[in-house]
């Protein structure tokens, strides 16, 4: 099957995509719902930790625009939706589940299906409620019992509208920034800490594996389970044999550590892929003896990351030599308030989709990052990734040029020479 095309040298290539590919956009509860005060981040931002002042209880007030968010992903053409649940509203007390939250992400998950959008559901998506907070977090043993009860209670309640589960989202990035740099919540800087609970989440991740297979398997629907990983590439600085160690110790302690010990017990990978980091030797302990930085020359997004798609390429063909699992693109995207770069920056990573594809990497899917604009963790709202522009005073959703060509990307399945010469 040919995915890539060349209709004349030096032009850009025509991208077709394979039927039923899943093509869509990926949110995440925390930055978009608002109106929550039941979790770790609310308090987080209550104590003014976030670079720009803003504050997650606004976010994009999705909790009361859901009819109207899926009526943004309509008007794109997605087939597909990744979306995570808020556990601090599910089970807002230890032991205490909310049935009418339950039922309105029901209602949600439904309304997407009626929408021919299929849901990809992430259970844990950076943020805690705070009686687990309070009670120890990740680093608890009796978070893989906790967790698995949440799992449980979520299974049975949506597990008939559901096909693709996400346990956890991003493990190392989560543990690197709340436990060794701190910068996140509960912002702690402990590498007893972070081992820990790297332990309880590979722990947590298997359970809940388990337990969906189990609640699932009763009744014979078809169920995928996995983990999005963050990973990056990460080429050492020079030839040199301690810059080669320096990027290599980082990739086996952020990545690796977790790939190895939940491939097994997961049915396919999901992949989130921004950038690439340049790798030094440094004396400096607290950095785990690295230094990162950009490449020299490099095109950054306003967050200062590189813009690298082949390491898109370079991280899948890497994945599915050591693996046998199919992979999904959970996300990719560029912080870009201006929409100078993100246009180009979906259809070159995108023609990186097409090459993986004509190699036979077994990948299923491409999730966008993100919908809409929302409140971008510790960089506040002043990180915009978003298809749609978000005016946060008024709630006004405005689709960018990027969220066009996206869009024709979805209903084309691909993009055409037309398409390269009105949007590229």
């Amino acid at each position: 099957m040919r995915t890539v095309t060349r209709s004349n040298a030096g032009e850009l290539p025509v991208i077709k995509l394979p039927a039923g590919f899943l093509l869509g956009t990926a949110t995440a509860s925390l930055q978009i719902e608002g109106g929550d005060r039941n979790n770790n981040w609310f308090r987080w931002c209550e104590s003014g930790k976030v670079a720009d002042g803003s504050h997650c209880l606004r976010a994009c007030d999705h909790w009361n625009r859901v009819k109207q968010d899926i009526a943004l992903q309509r008007e794109l053409g997605v087939n597909a939706y990744r979306m995570s649940l808020e556990w601090s509203r599910i089970e807002p007390r230890e032991g205490s589940f909310n049935q009418e939250v339950l039922a309105r992400y029901r209602e949600e998950i439904q309304a997407l299906r009626e929408a021919g959008i299929t849901p990809m559901v992430t259970l844990h998506h950076f943020s805690n409620p705070l009686w687990l907070e309070d009670s120890g977090g990740w680093i608890q043993r009796s978070i893989v019992d906790r967790f698995g009860r949440y799992t449980a209670r979520v299974v049975e309640t949506l597990g008939d509208l559901v096909e693709h589960w996400v346990t956890i989202n991003e493990p190392g990035i989560y543990l690197a920034f709340g436990y060794l740099m701190g910068i996140w919540p509960p912002g702690r800087r402990s590498l007893r800490c972070w081992l820990r609970g790297a332990h309880n989440m590979v722990l947590a991740h298997q359970e809940a594996y388990r337990l969906i297979h189990a609640i699932q398997g009763a009744s014979g629907r078809p169920t995928g389970v996995g983990v999005a990983h963050h990973l990056r590439v990460y080429d050492p600085a020079s030839s040199e044999r301690r810059d080669k160690r320096a990027a290599r110790r980082l990739e086996r302690h952020f990545q690796d550590f977790f790939l190895d010990r939940t491939v097994p017990h997961s049915d396919f990978i999901g992949v989130n892929y921004y950038s690439r980091d340049i790798v030094s030797f440094s004396w400096n302990p607290a950095q785990a003896f690295t230094r990162r930085s950009v490449s020299r020359n490099a095109v950054r997004n306003d967050l200062g990351w590189e813009i690298y798609p082949e390491g898109l390429s370079r991280v899948c063909t890497s994945l599915s030599q050591r693996y046998t699992l199919p992979l999904y693109i959970t996300e990719n995207g560029v912080a870009d308030a201006a929409d100078a770069l993100r246009t180009r920056f979906i259809y070159d990573h995108l023609a990186q989709v097409a090459q993986l594809l004509q190699r036979d990497v077994d990948l299923r899917g491409y999730f966008h990052w993100t919908l809409m604009d929302n409140f971008e963790w510790a960089e506040g709202e002043s990180g915009r990734f978003g298809l749609y522009e978000v005016d946060f005073d008024t709630q006004t959703r405005t689709l960018r040029d990027s969220g066009r060509f996206f869009g024709e990307v979805c209903r084309r399945n691909g993009v055409t020479r037309q398409m390269i010469r009105d949007y590229l």
